[in-house]
């Protein structure tokens, strides 16, 4: 077994209480196993139900009991037959013992998986909890317990536990058998490194059940240099990392519909050619890199880009240290990384503490100059912020992020609110009005209740993408669905949230009225016609001359804004209009002067020929201008 492939199994209750919520625990099922199909496809998934009408399971054919549990699909590689198979669980009315689902879980793993055998292996249980385990016939729940996480340990097994505790408006009281049954999963999880979610709402189930535990990957392994005699072995994780829509590729369809080796991708080929002959390909020796400089091309040699490469060597080192007030959070570029101790370096971890609980004291973070790997092409500038663990078993670490160069930057000035006059500062009322808002829709009412928590919050494109993609592979004629209720929770508030929270909407709104802001029209600009009566009507092809009102319409007012010179916007029409003056004779030599100027100008400051035409035209307009005036050959 590969040591990243992972053996799965879907134990779910299909019990009699499970019923509500059995479609939604279906999507959930679904879409991790969506997922794994497009990045996890060697993974190997077996579904198990239990409180089934049926027995159909090799424990209970061998030994007997371990009745209600139905192997649906043993162990397996994924597959598309899979995915349809959980996307919708028949409701049955079977007994919902947990504990014999897992012993039958555990040993379905363990035969399929060789002893020392390498990969993950994990059962992932989705229960509501409120059946009672049955009582065993040897010993005490407690010691039953025991003994199977002894047995999950040994073959490094881990249990995964989602419980549902949807709660109504008033909250639900949970019963005796849900509180022993959380108990007992707890230490279930607990025992095995597990882990024990308890969902509240079917967007927290959504979130909760994850295709996988990614394994950390380290960034970097090394030195972290305080001085040049003085540094600490570090190991750097990413702590938070995006995940990005899957790459689409072109699909070829030419392949033959029988062979199945056929991989159906679609190759590209680029090839130059010559601007002179098309016909002539340019080999790779031929062909430069240039970059534009103003209006030409720099031509960079490969030589010469690979001397411009800045040479570095790998490493941390610590430039010195600042309040934390001076790297504002605004500052944090790119994703999260954790600066740890080298593992099993007991040295490493004390320096580390004792570095991030002095910073910590002093209110400092440290500057830090990067290299993650050697032959990196450039060097990053980041702040170590210390986090100190929340007990004596969590280590203290640092984060890091990246922070910016001065080309990075991006300032804009605002002007402040508190500089505004009094009568644009918020009343009294609609500063109260605003707190209260705030408080009503605030995502944390209750001490550890939270909604939208991030870590069981799914990405709502991806998980819809992931939807559709199994849809379409089912049916290639499928149109998209709608957004699934539980994801619109996501992007809107819920409905009954918002109904809570109406008294205070209308409150705020009130207290913020916009009222539309009456103006007298003032004397403005009016065209020709508008002089004229109601009944009178321009004459047919006139041009309506717009003037100022409350000036008389006189002869100097229509003859006063003339043209004087040969402006590089509309130079033809201006050097005609100089030409028909004759207020005066020094328009004609103004006219033939400003429009050699304009024409040389136009040449001057061409790029690549975009101003010929008009530089053209202006030559055209010259020169049947100065024919008209007879001064051609003067």
């Amino acid at each position: 077994m590969a040591r990243n492939k992972e053996t799965l199994i879907l134990l779910v209750d299909i019990g009699p209480s499970m019923h509500p919520h059995l479609d939604y625990a279906a999507r959930a099922i679904s879409a991790l196993v969506q997922r794994k199909i497009v990045h996890n496809k060697h993974d190997e998934v077996g579904l198990v139900f239990f409180g089934a009408n049926d027995t159909d399971n090799e424990l209970s054919s061998e030994l007997g009991g371990y009745e209600d549990i139905v192997v649906l699909r043993p162990i397996a590689v994924v597959s598309e037959e899979l995915a349809q198979a959980v996307d919708q669980f028949s409701k049955e009315y079977g007994t919902s013992d947990f504990m014999d689902a897992m012993v039958v879980a555990m040993d379905l793993i363990v035969k399929k998986c060789a002893a020392g055998s390498k990969g993950n292996k994990r059962i992932y249980l989705i229960t509501d909890g409120e059946s009672p385990v049955k009582e065993p016939e040897e010993g005490t729940k407690s010691e039953q317990v025991e003994l199977l996480r002894n047995q999950l340990q040994m073959h490094n097994i881990i249990l995964d536990a989602v419980v549902i505790r949807l709660k109504g408006e008033n909250g639900a009281l949970e019963s005796k058998a849900s509180q022993e049954n959380e108990f007992l999963l707890r230490s279930f999880a607990d025992g095995t490194m597990g882990d024990l979610v308890l969902v509240e709402s079917y967007t927290t189930l959504l979130g909760a059940v994850k295709s996988r535990s990614v394994s950390p990957t380290t960034l970097y392994r090394g030195d972290l240099e305080l001085t040049p005699n003085m540094s600490i072995k570090v190991w750097v994780y990413k702590k938070v990392s995006s995940e990005r829509m899957p790459t689409l590729r072109i699909y070829s369809d030419k392949a033959p519909l029988l062979d199945t080796t056929a991989t159906h991708e679609v190759k590209f080929d680029i090839e130059y050619k010559s601007s002179v002959d098309l016909d002539v390909s340019i080999a790779p020796e031929q062909r430069i890199k240039a970059y534009k400089y103003g209006p030409q091309y720099v031509p960079i040699s490969s030589k010469e880009e690979e001397a411009l490469k800045f040479r570095t060597e790998k490493g941390l080192k610590v430039v010195g240290f600042t309040d934390k007030s001076n790297v504002p959070r605004h500052y944090f570029m790119k994703e999260t990384n954790v600066f740890v101790p080298e593992l099993r370096n007991t040295r490493s971890t004390l320096a580390i503490s004792c570095l991030a609980r002095a910073m910590e004291a002093e209110g400092k973070v440290a500057i830090v100059r990067c290299v993650w790997r050697a032959g990196q092409a450039n060097v990053a500038l980041g702040v170590l912020t210390p986090c100190l663990g929340s007990d004596d078993s969590v280590a203290d670490c640092f984060y890091f992020n990246n922070i910016p160069f001065s080309e990075d930057l991006r300032e804009f000035a605002f002007a402040s609110f508190k500089d505004r006059p009094s009568t644009q500062q918020p009343t009294r009322l609609q500063q109260e009005a605003a707190d209260a808002l705030v408080q009503m829709m605030d995502l944390v009412p209750y001490p550890g209740q939270e909604f939208l928590m991030p870590e069981r919050t799914v990405n709502p494109v991806l998980q819809r993408f992931y939807s559709f993609l199994h849809l379409k592979s089912v049916n290639p004629e499928a149109a998209v669905p709608p957004l699934d209720k539980a994801l619109q929770i996501i992007i809107q508030p819920e409905e009954r949230f918002i109904q809570k929270v109406d008294f205070m909407l209308q409150t705020f709104k009130e207290q913020f009225q916009l009222i539309r802001s009456t103006q007298t029209e003032k004397g403005g600009r009016k065209f020709w016609k508008d002089r004229l009566g109601e009944n009178e009507a321009a004459l047919p092809g006139e041009d309506l001359l717009q003037i100022e009102d409350g000036k008389p319409l006189t002869f100097e007012f229509l003859t006063g804004k003339k043209v004087e010179q040969v402006g590089s916007l509309n130079p033809v029409e201006d050097f005609e209009a100089l030409l028909a003056r004759r207020d005066s004779d020094q328009w004609v030599t103004k006219a033939i002067k400003g429009m050699k100027k304009i024409i040389t100008d136009l040449l001057n400051s061409a790029y690549n020929g975009n101003t010929y035409e008009k530089a053209v035209t202006c030559l055209i307009a010259l020169r049947r201008g100065c024919v008209i005036q007879e001064c051609f050959r003067k």
